[in-house]
């Protein structure tokens, strides 16, 4: 039996008037708690799955569990009374919006994620890059994130269409195999050719359910981000970021810190040079935040053969910068 038909012989014991468990399979260790129960419970709105974990109403082994617990196998989940409208499938969004594909086999998906576009639905979103890709490939019995990119982030998302490459890729992740580079706009005059930030990050969420990261030298979790001096633009600097830990919002939150926000960062950037560089003052507008996941190597999880994938910047930040070069 195949993913898909465990999954619906499991969506079917999913009850509408009373407490369902459900037990982690072989299949589905290594997977986010968030993606298990969006695919167990299709034709159930993904805001609701959501609010359900985080209201607690979902368990892991009689414990509350955040929406990107990785399950293991032998978890065993209480899910709450769901009503399953299985008459009604939630549309597909259009297979024109498929993101640009940078590598494809049968294992992994490299993508070219354009800012504004979510990693995933969800939280009033209602469809995310994983989303399109699925309704682009709607013969591909398996497709998951094999990472996260914030919604403003652009660049290299990978994505595993295997049980295999999806833990092998995840193993890599744990293990620090990957190496991953971004490019950032910062505003200021960045000094070092190469620079080690070492601030360890909290989560936190705020009265209102916003989740923000900070700086927190007593419960905060080990970050580790190296920067490089690619290029100064007078009032701004591009750097290079080298991802040594992966921690949640981890490069704004180490720029931010050491006073060099990214351009265009709407949580924990300058909001008044955010405005004037939107209002177009230094020689073209610009309207996103300014990190771009521009560069990959792993091994591949079913060969171990070395990869290497890029993605340009896109048009609007390769206009900014040429902008400010003119400057």
């Amino acid at each position: 039996m195949n993913d898909t038909a465990k999954e619906r012989r499991a969506a079917s014991r999913l009850a509408a008037d009373r407490v369902s468990y459900v037990t982690v399979g072989p299949d589905a260790a290594g997977q986010r708690l968030d993606n298990f129960l969006l695919r167990l419970a299709k034709g159930v709105p993904q805001s609701h799955v959501y609010r359900i974990v985080r209201s607690g109403q979902v368990r892991v082994n009689k414990a509350r569990a955040s929406v990107d617990r990785r399950l293991v196998e032998g978890d065993q989940i209480r899910v709450p009374p769901l009503r399953i409208a299985a008459s009604t499938p939630a549309p597909t969004p259009a297979r024109a919006q498929m993101p640009p594909v940078l590598f494809e086999d049968e294992h992994l998906i490299a993508v070219d994620k354009p800012a504004g576009l979510a990693a995933h639905g969800g939280s009033g979103i209602a469809h995310g890059l994983i989303e399109l890709v699925r309704a682009a490939r709607p013969n591909q019995p398996f497709l998951e994130l094999a990472h996260r990119l914030d919604r403003e982030t652009s660049g290299i998302l990978l994505l595993a269409k295997t049980r295999r490459a999806l833990l092998g890729l995840h193993e890599q992740l744990r293990e620090g195999q990957v190496d991953k580079r971004y490019l950032a706009l910062v505003g200021g005059d960045w000094v070092n050719d190469r620079q080690h930030v070492r601030l360890p990050l909290v989560k936190r969420a705020t009265r209102s359910g916003e989740r923000r990261v900070s700086v927190d030298e007593d419960e905060g979790l080990a970050a580790h981000t190296v920067f490089n001096l690619r290029q100064r633009y007078g009032q701004f600097t591009l750097l290079e970021a080298e991802l040594k830990t992966g921690r949640t919002h981890q490069i704004r939150v180490h720029l931010a810190h050491v006073g060099f926000p990214i351009v265009g960062d709407d949580k924990y950037g300058d909001f008044e040079l955010n405005r004037r560089v939107a209002r177009g003052e230094f020689g073209a507008p610009f309207g996103r935040m300014f990190l771009h996941a521009c560069a990959t190597r792993f091994r591949h999880p079913a060969s171990g053969t070395p990869m290497a994938i890029e993605s340009a910047l896109d048009r609007e930040c390769s206009d900014f910068l040429r902008a400010l070069g003119r400057a």
